[in-house]
């Protein structure tokens, strides 16, 4: 394993591109609506992307057709936009963005509901609402020295008190210059207390992006080689930020305004 650890001024450059990266979300909420297609949000993300003089990661990236990351209800992650896949009332749908800004990525997802909210079923609002909080408490427990097994730990006793699963097949990972980086973040204890405790320390980024699941944890990989779905067709949801720890081991959200 190979950390690649930042100054200050690199986390001050990754914090740019990750600001970007949230005015690609907003503008993806402004955009999702009933009868949209998932390759219109993809190609209203990359314009506006590149008005900003930067560059989408997904587009290229081992051969990923697109801009963006579009995953619509038992889509687990990875979701490839398609002209064909139009949006309909009460889907719910993640829209995962990672620009380039001056050699940095920034990467951060949320879910989304597609049209009125009281079409959107019950258990959607509460899965959705569990994914949220794990990212959330996730990151309230990060300190300087703290281990991915605990990040792991608080993000499956929530979803698990919820009534969720917990996805072990993807997990966040240490970000920079290179996409994807060590160290891997897991966001499953099971998995986790597998590893070797890894500790989280100044200089570090990475992102955390529990995916929870209604059903079954387990996943599978469709033809295209990209989409991965829930093995039994239930729903799946999944909120990620770029999170960086600072000289003074301040822990920075970087995927924010």
């Amino acid at each position: 394993m190979i950390i690649n650890y930042k100054t200050d001024q690199e986390i001050d450059d990754m914090k740019r591109a990750g600001a970007l990266a949230y005015e690609l979300l907003d503008l993806a909420a402004s955009t999702i609506q009933v009868g949209i297609s998932t390759k219109e949000i993809s190609d209203i993300i990359h314009d506006y992307t590149l008005s900003k003089k930067a560059t989408s990661a997904p587009l290229g990236y081992m051969g990923f057709p697109e801009a963006c990351c579009t995953s619509v209800n038992h889509v687990v992650c990875h979701g490839i936009p398609s002209k064909d896949h139009i949006l309909k009332e009460g889907d719910i749908i993640n829209v995962d963005v990672t620009p380039i800004v001056n050699g940095f990525h920034g990467d951060t997802s949320r879910t989304f509901f597609v049209g009125d909210d009281s079409q959107v079923s019950q258990t959607a609002k509460n899965l959705v609402r569990c994914a949220k909080e794990c990212l959330d408490l996730a990151i309230s427990k990060i300190h300087h020295g703290c281990t991915i097994l605990d990040i792991a730990k608080t993000i499956t006793k929530h979803a698990h008190k919820q009534g969720f699963s917990v996805v072990r097949d993807f997990v966040g990972h240490g970000i920079g210059r290179t996409f994807h980086e060590d160290p891997n973040i897991q966001h499953c204890s099971t998995v986790a207390k597998l590893q070797p405790p890894i500790p989280l320390s100044k200089g570090m980024c990475f992102t955390i992006e529990p995916m929870i699941n209604e059903g079954s944890l387990h996943t599978k990989i469709l033809n295209d080689g990209w989409t991965a779905v829930t093995i039994d067709g239930k729903l799946s949801a999944q909120f990620e930020h770029t999170i960086g720890i600072r000289s003074d081991k301040t822990v920075d959200i970087l995927t924010l305004p």
